[in-house]
């Protein structure tokens, strides 16, 4: 693509590719090439090999606001994140080690045709209607947890209101799973799962606050900075907890941020919105079309946004590699719509359905900058 992009690496030195390392390392069959960064005689030295994803965590993040801190102080070159830089595209690869063309979830909201709407894969519901999305769980997931392929023990240990989710359930597969409510007992509860037995152990964890905070705040906000100091504390203190366990951790993010003020926020206008199949899809920096006249709506889009976004065939951008390699996902052209629109700078763009709250976030995510798409690597040892 054109403009200050920042394209995804699935090549050696992604997010996808710390995954493959982490399922070679933990007795599985990986599906992508390693990260370069790590060696498997590293990772397979440690008896309980911990992943910790903080969300929304970027590198830019790390370098600015903690450089003498715990994590900056175990950092190595950041990687990159996969695309769109989402957690819902994320988090996802990090549950099965597939591409995001693979797996087929494009951002927060993806339309389901199998499911005949526009809905959230996390927290399964409708967009604007907060009911359920009228499918199984097996019709909308089709990769299989990579949990379930592990010569390791796998234990995920992630907040108590998600654990049980149908998307976590689906993708935790046979993983123990244990639930926590605050930070500590994040700490606390990867500590236990380290120590419950001597058996070889994958432990996945997960933390999401940062990344609430960051939306509603701003990532550069006092809230988010006094957050991260707590996330430091508890990291320096879980090493702490885990001495004797031979532990090896890994920290990274499922993406980075950066912040939009209101006056930058636009909503499609109605002749635009009129031109839909269905209402936007993906991710407000990164939208998905699904246009009753493609070629149209592309022009009229590229008049109207000007130098404040790309816009593109979302066909292109999967030819191009943006959402990675191996067989695609069977309703992936379906679930990029026919055309995707890209801010650019700290643009983001909206539109509006029944049933939603008009309320918009000031950090964002889901783009091709560099604070967006470059996420930490941190490696220490207990």
């Amino acid at each position: 693509m054109h403009g200050p992009w920042f394209a995804p690496d699935y090549a050696g030195n992604g997010f996808l590719n710390l995954i493959a390392s982490l399922v070679e390392a933990a007795g599985g069959r990986p599906r992508h090439a390693p990260l370069g960064a790590l060696s498997q005689s590293e990772l397979r030295a440690a008896t309980n090999l911990v992943l910790l994803i903080v969300d929304g965590l970027g590198d830019e993040y790390v370098r600015a606001y903690g450089p003498a801190g715990a994590l900056a102080g175990r950092r190595r070159d950041p990687i990159s994140a996969v695309f769109p830089s989402t957690t819902a595209t994320a988090i996802t690869t990090s549950y099965t080690g597939a591409a995001p063309v693979e797996h087929g979830l494009t951002g927060w909201f993806t339309y389901f045709g199998e499911a005949g709407c526009v809905g959230a894969p996390l927290p399964f519901r409708r967009r604007g209607e907060g009911r359920p999305i009228p499918a199984s769980s097996a019709r909308l997931f089709t990769e299989p947890p990579l949990f379930d392929g592990l010569r390791s023990r796998p234990v995920v240990v992630t907040e108590r209101t998600i654990i049980d989710s149908i998307y976590n359930l689906h993708h935790c597969g046979r993983a123990e799973r244990r639930p926590y409510d605050r930070l500590d007992e994040l700490m606390d509860g990867i500590d236990a799962a380290a120590r419950s037995g001597p058996e070889r152990k994958f432990i996945y964890a997960y933390w999401p606050l940062f990344d609430k905070l960051a939306h509603e705040h701003g990532v550069a906000s006092d809230p988010v900075r006094r957050h991260y100091a707590e996330v430091e504390l508890a990291f320096a203190g879980l090493l702490g907890k885990l001495a004797g366990t031979d532990a090896l951790v890994v920290v990274t993010a499922d993406h980075g941020f950066m912040d939009s003020p209101a006056e930058r926020s636009l909503t499609l206008p109605p002749d635009l919105a009129a031109m839909l199949r269905f209402p936007l899809c993906g991710e407000r920096r990164i939208a998905f079309a699904h246009a009753q006249s493609p070629r149209e709506f592309a022009a009229k889009a590229r008049d109207w946004l000007g130098d404040r976004a790309e816009v593109r065939a979302s066909r292109e951008l999967q030819d191009e590699g943006w959402f990675g390699s191996g067989r695609p996902h069977p309703r992936f052209a379906e679930r990029i719509g026919e055309v995707a629109v890209l801010m650019k700078d700290d643009w983001t763009l909206k539109d509006w359905v029944a049933g939603e709250s008009r309320h918009l976030h000031i950090g964002n995510h889901g783009g091709a900058t560099r604070a967006e798409m470059l996420i930490p690597l941190i490696v220490a040892t207990a």
